[in-house]
């Protein structure tokens, strides 16, 4: 019988550094949220926006950069890595998602 290891998302020192620009440029220190949502083309989509933390959130903090994921979207958001990727199509942040069985070609939406 094999054990698998839950695991919170982990952000990577790029998408932490990503955050840092985005604060020195704007001069607000905000926390970029990570949740999961009904909806999309596969079932489910990414919704990552700047926020506030919440009294629920899980916080993951690197050089006072933080991202947060709220208790809801935490299952769906077990052992993923939260990057940020320029390409020639456009820079953004990404999410690869070990529980997400397909996704679509825009890569914000997933089913499980």
């Amino acid at each position: 019988m094999a054990i698998t290891l839950t695991l919170p998302p982990r952000v990577t020192d790029r998408a932490f550094a990503r955050l840092a620009e985005i604060a020195a440029a704007s001069g607000e220190q905000r926390a970029l949220r990570v949740a999961v949502e009904g909806g999309g083309c596969s079932g489910f989509q990414y919704d990552i926006k700047l926020d506030d933390p919440a009294a629920d959130d899980l916080v993951l903090e690197k050089d006072g950069q933080k991202v947060l994921v709220d208790a809801v979207s935490l299952p769906f958001l077990a052992n993923a890595v939260i990057d940020y990727s320029e390409e020639l199509i456009g820079a953004r942040f990404v999410i690869d998602n070990p529980n997400a069985s397909s996704s679509c070609g825009c890569g914000t939406s997933f089913s499980i």
